[in-house]
């Protein structure tokens, strides 16, 4: 940054080459074309500069010519034209250019001072915000990401893909695919038929897990997380609203064991190989890369500032949310309804899921309806709000016979139904449910025999 005559430092700009772009759009018709989705309005640094800018675009928008009697006319309509110097200084622009075939080499360089200056404005934003205490730290921390954010959301980092250069990237995916029968597009769950009907959990999805309480879908977030960290070390990030972070990891740890959980959890472990092999899942989950927030009542802001670290300092391939119902709302309106409140939420979690660029996979709750209607979930069951099912990439409901049928002849045996499936097909797979062990397992690994019954369930 230069200094003035007085000391002061002077912003960033580019005086003669805001000069130079201006010109080059008065005698070359394609400049405008070429260079209107790199420039933003307000990037000029000389108002008047940003005035004639504007009398080109809205020409532009009408598709009408933009030479020197054209943005005369149009600034002289507008009131303006003396405000930046008359038609002498029009034509002084358009006499002066250096090279109009330069105009988007130009609006980069006027776009890249406007971004400098953007960023010492959102520095000292955030300044201010660090001197007023007024506010919970949560709403200042998310009022200076935002900031930050906005200096980089510029039209410099929005453009169009052509379809040839997605096409050659699409093909490459397709060939590697094909030579890698084995490997996944998406986030593996540790279920291969599961797996293998979502093509793995992919980015950017949001993916409910629905479940009426006590049937598993705790347990099957757990499951997923676990079983991608350890055999594929995706790094896991896991937000329980409900239950504390060691509950979750005496849960894990007996999963991972093949231990009763009940007896993880009173001590009571009596078998030397159960110990062996506690230790080893010990020493399993210890080199897996998840990280547990058990803070309860949190909100998506405190969540997407956690998650934005976590891939910072870590990485991140998968975020799990349990349950939805328990977010807090960003603000506390007590004439918000529980719908407008779950609405804003499932919406927040899948604009999370596209800035994080990983899948979200969030549990929900089911209403009584299923209950009381019988038979299995419908996607009008979501609990709370219709927009949990309209926001979801995929949604998924665990469905188990013996839980509502006392005479049911499956026994722990839980279908888990994809209703929605964005990008894909719908359908079921099953998987056993081994209550002691707190833990799914499919149908070929359930070894029956393994249960003690003398255990009692919880």
């Amino acid at each position: 940054m230069a200094k003035g005559k007085n000391g002061m430092r002077i912003p960033p700009q580019a005086l003669e080459t805001e000069r130079a772009f201006l010109g080059a759009l008065m005698i070359r018709p394609e400049a405008m074309v070429e260079s209107s989705d790199i420039i933003a309005e307000d990037a000029f640094y000389a108002e008047k500069h940003r005035i004639i800018y504007r009398a080109a675009l809205a020409l532009y928008s009408k598709s009408e010519p933009i030479d020197i009697e054209s943005l005369r006319a149009k600034l002289a309509d507008q009131g303006l034209l003396e405000q930046i110097g008359g038609v002498d200084y029009l034509a002084e622009l358009a006499a002066d250019v250096p090279a109009a075939s330069n105009a988007r080499h130009y609006a980069g360089q006027v776009q890249k001072k406007h971004m400098l200056r953007s960023l010492i404005d959102a520095g000292e934003y955030v300044a201010e915000l660090g001197f007023d205490e007024s506010e919970d730290l949560e709403e200042t921390l998310d009022k200076a990401e935002k900031k930050i954010y906005e200096v980089t959301s510029t039209p410099t980092l929005s453009k169009f893909t052509s379809l040839s250069d997605s096409l050659k990237g699409a093909w490459e995916r397709l060939e590697h695919l094909h030579e890698h029968k084995d490997e996944m597009r998406g986030i593996r769950t540790g279920f291969k038929d599961l797996d293998n009907m979502l093509a793995g959990l992919q980015k950017s999805d949001l993916i409910i897990l629905a479940a009426r309480p006590s049937v598993g879908k705790t347990s099957l977030a757990l499951d997923i997380a676990r079983q991608t960290a350890v055999q594929h070390g995706t790094v896991v990030g896991f937000f329980s609203l409900e239950m504390a972070a060691q509950q979750l990891i005496d849960r894990m740890v007996a999963a991972e064991a093949k231990v009763n959980s009940w007896s993880l959890r009173t001590g009571h472990i009596n078998d030397q190989g159960d110990w062996d092999r506690i230790r080893e899942a010990y020493d399993k989950l210890g080199t897996a890369p998840i990280y547990i927030s058990d803070e309860p009542a949190n909100n998506i802001l405190k969540m997407r500032a956690t998650a934005r670290r976590l891939k910072k300092e870590h990485g991140l391939g998968l975020l799990v949310v349990d349950y939805l119902q328990l977010m807090a709302p960003t603000q506390s309106r007590g004439s918000d309804s529980m719908v407008q409140q779950v609405t804003e939420i499932s919406r927040s979690l899948k604009h999370l899921a596209r800035e994080m660029d990983v899948p979200v996979l969030a549990l929900s709750q089911l209403s009584r309806a299923v209950e009381q209607r019988g038979g299995k979930p419908r996607l009008s069951d979501l609990r709370d709000s219709g927009s949990i099912e309209q926001d979801a990439d995929v949604v998924i409901f665990i469905h188990r016979d013996d839980k509502t049928n006392k005479e049911s002849d499956r026994p722990n045996i839980a279908e888990i139904l994809i209703e929605k499936h964005r990008n894909g097909p719908v359908g079921k797979i099953e998987l056993f449910f081994d209550e002691k062990r707190t833990t799914f397992q499919t149908l070929e690994k359930a070894d029956m025999a393994a249960f003690d019954s003398t255990v009692p369930d919880f």
